[in-house]
């Protein structure tokens, strides 16, 4: 079966939120887009929201991806930070659901480890690997905008098995089930 598919990937951010989308065809991985949405100006947290939709629905609707995959939320020692870095991903979901385009979740730890090998990889690393896979010429301004695509080509290399589908597979249930078998029964 060929493989024809565009992925989305989102870094979700509050200040700076990366994007990247990748076409996928005969085996083949191409860069269609990469960027950033810029927050830092907006005066209130609803105006970054409202722009973080709009900006993504625009992307969607001129890209039509087939999925999407966003930068699950790391826990960090501030709370509003994280509050605020979780509706940001929240309104990324939103705008995905309203366009039915399904997502799947990757820890940064995953996402870095699937660029480059290793999970503790800093974002110049991350970024170099991607510049040497896809053949862009620049290196951004903002490596957020490499981050998306990190999450993006992470979601490709992961067959789309991220953090929700996760918790399935890994259950006894699921083992049981897929290895009937092994069962030992009295």
């Amino acid at each position: 079966m060929v493989e024809d598919k565009i992925i989305l990937g989102i870094d979700p951010g509050t200040t700076v939120m990366g994007y990247g989308i990748i076409h996928l065809k005969n085996n083949q991985m191409k860069l269609l887009n990469f960027g950033i949405i810029q927050l830092s100006k907006l005066p209130t947290h609803p105006d970054k929201l409202k722009r973080i939709y709009d900006r993504l629905d625009g992307l969607m609707k001129e890209y039509k991806p087939d999925e999407m995959a966003i930068e699950a939320p790391f826990f960090g020692k501030n709370v509003q930070s994280m509050l605020k870095l979780g509706r940001a991903q929240g309104v990324s979901i939103a705008a995905a659901l309203a366009n039915n385009i399904p997502f799947e979740e990757y820890t940064p730890r995953r996402i870095k480890q699937a660029i480059t090998g290793s999970g503790a990889a800093s974002k110049e690393q991350v970024a170099t690997m991607l510049q040497n896979m896809l053949k862009f010429k620049e290196m951004p301004k903002y490596l957020d905008a490499t981050d998306g695509l990190a999450v993006a080509v992470c979601h490709h290399f992961s067959k789309g098995k991220g953090e929700h589908n996760k918790s399935n597979n890994s259950s006894w249930g699921a083992f049981i089930k897929n290895n009937p078998g092994r069962n030992i029964s009295k």
